[in-house]
């Protein structure tokens, strides 16, 4: 498994997308408008393949103030507790890392939380509801 920055637009891009839809927004009746996809041309994509098959993948927003976002985390359903998430995440924190952020962010699913909490994301705030699900804030400082 390879886990690499993609391009905006680009095959792969398209694999990302696809992928994030299955897992993501298919179950919960959403679809991704064009507006959303073009807000995304500025973020650093990254994704992890086997091959020329995505695996994985996830999104970071830049936020301001030396801290960004990631967003849009997903990993195939039948690849799910392979170790592929953990991959991402710490590939993730480098190149946020690499680029000079201090802190990762998000809006985890409550579902999730466990996950990032095993890589040392803390809960911050209370919870609140996004695309009809119950999140919760997690930071990380980036070393």
């Amino acid at each position: 498994m390879g886990l690499k920055q993609i391009d905006h637009g680009s095959k792969e891009y398209q694999q990302m997308v696809n992928l994030r839809y299955e897992v993501m927004r298919k179950p919960l009746g959403l679809t991704f408008s064009p507006d959303e996809l073009a807000k995304e041309k500025n973020d650093i994509l990254i994704a992890a393949f086997d091959d020329d098959e995505i695996m994985g993948c996830c999104v970071l927003t830049d936020t301001s103030n030396g801290c960004v976002r990631l967003r849009q985390m997903a990993v195939q359903k039948n690849m799910q507790g392979k170790g592929i998430g953990e991959s991402i995440i710490r590939f993730a924190e480098n190149i946020a890392r690499d680029k000079g952020f201090k802190t990762l962010t998000m809006h985890a699913r409550d579902t999730a939380i466990g996950f990032y909490e095993k890589y040392g994301y803390k809960v911050k705030g209370e919870e609140f509801v996004e695309i009809n699900i119950p999140h919760h804030i997690m930071e990380k400082r980036l070393r």
